[in-house]
């Protein structure tokens, strides 16, 4: 049983099976580089998640097909980085890191408003933002 929201992404982003586990699989571990970058750096900027973020998913993802650990690993190490964007999974997982980073970043709406419209794609997303933020 999915949850609602993945079901809404599956029905109108038009998301398959292989897609949408990928997507749920990296919505648990895109994080994951905090920690090191912290440890290393002594901060953690998204960049330095970026960095780190790979080799500390890798440890997360015993089980997974090669091909499956590799597309989660390459989406941890560029989730912070929005040009060149290839995949509704890629795409949604920027969109959502940005719906939360919104909030925990207090942005002014202008700003919110600004990246929804310069990165956001998928109509499932630029919704969420406009009901959540009232853009």
């Amino acid at each position: 049983m999915c949850s609602t929201y993945t079901c809404n992404f599956r029905r109108k982003e038009k998301l398959d099976d292989k897609t949408l586990f990928i997507l749920e699989a990296v919505a648990l571990v895109h994080d994951c580089g905090i920690k090191p970058a912290e440890e290393k750096y002594g901060k953690c900027d998204g960049k330095m998640q970026e960095a780190e973020g790979s080799a500390a998913a890798k440890k997360l993802l015993f089980g997974f097909t090669e091909e499956d650990a590799k597309r989660l690993c390459d989406l941890v190490a560029h989730h912070h980085t929005y040009d060149n964007i290839e995949g509704a999974d890629y795409q949604i997982l920027v969109e959502a890191d940005f719906l939360v980073n919104f909030y925990e970043d207090n942005l002014p709406k202008e700003k919110m408003a600004e990246t929804v419209g310069k990165i956001f794609k998928t109509e499932t997303a630029i919704k969420l933002a406009r009901e959540m933020y009232s853009l």
